[in-house]
């Protein structure tokens, strides 16, 4: 039975990719006593609203991280929190810098703070692989947010309440997707652009990241940082498996984009292990005055590890990436 069940839950963001296929999950399989969605947009609630049929364990919230306040009003007798909420896009985050800061760093600290003051049990923050060693201002805020995650066990040590975050890679049909704009093109008889033919990335289903954020939420104490251990791709791969025996063209990389991702640098690698069953990494926090220990059923990942995409032990062939994305992601 997972801690989940018959809970109060609160998702941020919870209109979005990850939000509706966490919704699903646990409507299904968690049977929550209140399951809270908080975001912005009316538009996407009234869809989501229809998309559930108006399941009476919804209760909806229109309302921004950035309002402390409508979060605390929002919290009240939650029990678990996903904090998925955030503003995503690389190169938009390099022309509205303050706004994403805003929203990422600033809403981060609230939905800390407010869970803190309402006695949320546990919060499981969900991350990015461009948070690991940033280049661009997106990730930047999103190693921010992991930090204040992290240290707001410190804050919360006198109280019951524990910070966890999960960091993976691209999601395989998420909003923002490539995959949906690379399908158009094809239907369109039209080349497909890539930002560069050596590039290699994540990828992670919908339904894997669900599942890792209520693995989290099972066996956390707070202060961990999650990893799941998932296969690579080359892009042009992914853009073949999309439309089979598309024209490519090169057209460069993106204003803070990388050739390739990285989801546990060599700094974060000292502090490294795998869980048992070989499916998780945990980055462990480098101080904890809130009683952390590390997990009993773990091993410490060799001297210099790191996880980066084009080096990886994993790989989606074509043809198992063109399998996913025929069954529905």
């Amino acid at each position: 039975m997972s801690v989940l069940e018959g809970s109060s839950i609160l998702v941020t963001g919870g209109t979005g990719s990850f939000g509706k296929a966490f919704i699903k999950y646990a409507l299904e399989k968690l049977n929550p006593s209140r399951l809270v969605i908080f975001s912005r947009d009316e538009l996407k609630q009234y869809e989501v609203r229809q998309l559930f049929k108006d399941d009476p364990r919804l209760r909806w919230f229109i309302g921004d991280i950035r309002d402390e306040r409508r979060l605390a009003r929002a919290l009240h007798k939650v029990d678990y929190v996903v904090h998925a909420a955030a503003l995503k896009q690389v190169d938009t985050a390099e022309y509205n810098p303050f706004e994403f800061v805003k929203t990422n760093v600033m809403g981060s600290q609230n939905v800390i703070e407010a869970s803190i003051d309402a006695g949320v049990k546990k919060v499981v923050a969900l991350s990015t692989d461009k948070a690991s060693s940033p280049i661009n201002l997106y990730g930047a805020t999103k190693l921010t947010a992991d930090k204040l995650f992290i240290s707001g066990n410190h804050y919360a040590a006198a109280y019951d309440t524990r910070f966890a975050v999960v960091r993976y890679g691209n999601v395989m049909g998420s909003r923002g997707s490539v995959i949906p704009f690379f399908k158009r093109l094809g239907e369109e008889g039209k080349p497909l652009p890539i930002t560069d033919v050596r590039c290699t990335r994540f990828f992670i289903t919908l339904e894997q990241a669900v599942e890792m954020v209520v693995d989290t939420f099972e066996f956390m104490q707070g202060g961990e940082l999650l990893v799941p251990r998932i296969p690579s791709i080359k892009v042009t791969d992914l853009a073949h498996a999309v439309v089979p025996g598309a024209e490519l063209v090169d057209v460069g990389l993106r204003p803070g984009e990388k050739l390739h991702e990285e989801m546990i640098s060599p700094e974060e690698g000292r502090r490294t292990v795998l869980l048992d069953g070989g499916n998780y990494y945990v980055i462990q926090p480098d101080l904890a005055s809130w009683g952390y220990s590390a997990p009993a059923r773990s091993t410490p990942v060799p001297e210099g590890f790191r996880v980066q995409s084009d080096s990886n032990d994993l790989w989606y062939t074509r043809e198992e990436i063109a399998e996913i994305l025929e069954g529905g992601m």
